[in-house]
C-alpha cells in the first residue's frame, strides 16, 4: 500500500496477553481508530447530519506478533467505493519496519441513523472519499 493514510500509536500493556503479545481483538480497534482518523483528515464527521457507518464485515489476517511497547502503524486505503458502502483495506506493522504484521478489511455502509436503512453516500462525502 503506497500513498495511503497512515496512523500510529504505542501498544499499551493492557492490550497484551501474559506473553506480552497484542491480543487479536485490538487489531479491529486499531483499524477502526485508523479509519476514523482517515475520515477526519478528509473533513468527514462521524454521526453528523443523521448519517452513520455501521460495519457489515470485518476480517484480519495475522502474519507476525505485535508486542507491548511496539509503536504500530496502520495504513488505510479505500479498496472499493460503492453506491452505499466503502470497503477499506488495512496493513498493520511496526513503525520503522516494512514488515507486515497483519492485513485487514472492513466494509461500512452509509445509513440514515433515524431509520438505520442504507442510503446512497451523499455527494459531498463521496467527493472527500475519492
Amino acid at each position: 500500500m503506497s500513498d495511503d493514510f497512515e496512523w500510529s500509536r504505542l501498544v499499551e500493556f493492557y492490550e497484551t496477553d501474559l506473553a506480552g503479545i497484542a491480543h487479536f481483538s485490538n487489531y479491529y480497534r486499531w483499524m477502526e481508530s485508523a479509519e476514523h482518523a482517515f475520515l477526519r483528515e478528509r473533513g468527514i464527521a462521524l454521526h453528523e447530519g443523521g448519517i452513520g457507518w455501521p460495519r457489515v464485515h470485518a476480517s484480519v489476517d495475522f502474519k507476525k506478533p505485535i508486542k507491548f511497547g511496539d509503536t504500530i502503524r496502520v495504513k488505510v486505503k479505500i479498496a472499493e467505493l460503492r453506491t452505499r458502502s466503502v470497503r477499506y483495506a488495512f496493513e498493520i506493522g511496526i513503525v520503522g519496519s516494512e514488515e507486515v504484521h497483519g492485513t485487514g478489511e472492513m466494509v461500512s455502509v452509509c445509513v440514515d441513523l433515524s431509520s438505520m436503512k442504507a442510503i446512497e453516500i451523499p455527494g459531498e462525502i463521496r467527493d472527500c472519499l475519492e
